[in-house]
């Protein structure tokens, strides 16, 4: 008897589960899209290799593009010459900066972008950059891009490999 009441009390649980309705769904997906649409970029002072400093004021007037990536991330490698197409025929109106989400050498690290001849601002995670990398949200997987129009409202997000397309529709928002 103990067992029957337990199942039942399970099957009862279930189905109150998938009670929701599509509607609700779609509904809370709005919900959710409306909060983050509001999401502005952050305040910000990043430091890249070249020593130029990047700041959320002086990514104003342009698109700005920012990727969390690593050396050892096999699709973060695979969308870099990507980002490099894009970034030569829409430099006008995007920076791009491409957040190195690792410890590593600056040496190492200019050698490896040289020979992805990567032409955007690349930013090193060290102890003044590091902290700076968690203004922009948690990264939960690499890579990560977080797109902001030229008002400084987020208007995409990707977990995962970006393509030109992705990045041109991004942009046409």
């Amino acid at each position: 008897m103990k067992k029957i009441v337990i199942i039942l009390a399970l099957l009862v649980s279930f189905t109150n589960a998938h009670s929701i309705t599509v509607d609700e769904i779609v509904s809370s997906a709005k919900e959710l899209w409306k909060k983050e649409s509001q999401i502005t970029v952050p305040n910000f002072s990043l430091t890249d290799t070249q020593g130029n400093v990047h700041t959320d004021e002086s990514t104003k007037g342009k698109y700005l593009v920012v990727n969390f990536w690593a050396t050892w991330c096999p699709p973060c490698l695979k969308e870099i010459p990507a980002f490099v197409e894009f970034y030569e025929d829409n430099q006008d109106k995007v920076l791009i900066l491409g957040l190195d989400y690792e410890q590593a050498d600056k040496r190492a690290i200019a050698d490896f972008t040289d020979t992805f001849m990567v032409n955007y601002p690349v930013i090193l995670f060290d102890e003044s950059n590091g902290p700076q990398f968690s203004e922009f949200g948690e990264v939960f997987g690499m890579p990560t891009t977080y797109v902001y129009n030229p008002d400084g409202l987020l208007v995409d997000f990707k977990m995962g490999e970006m393509d030109i397309e992705s990045l041109q529709s991004a942009i046409s928002k």
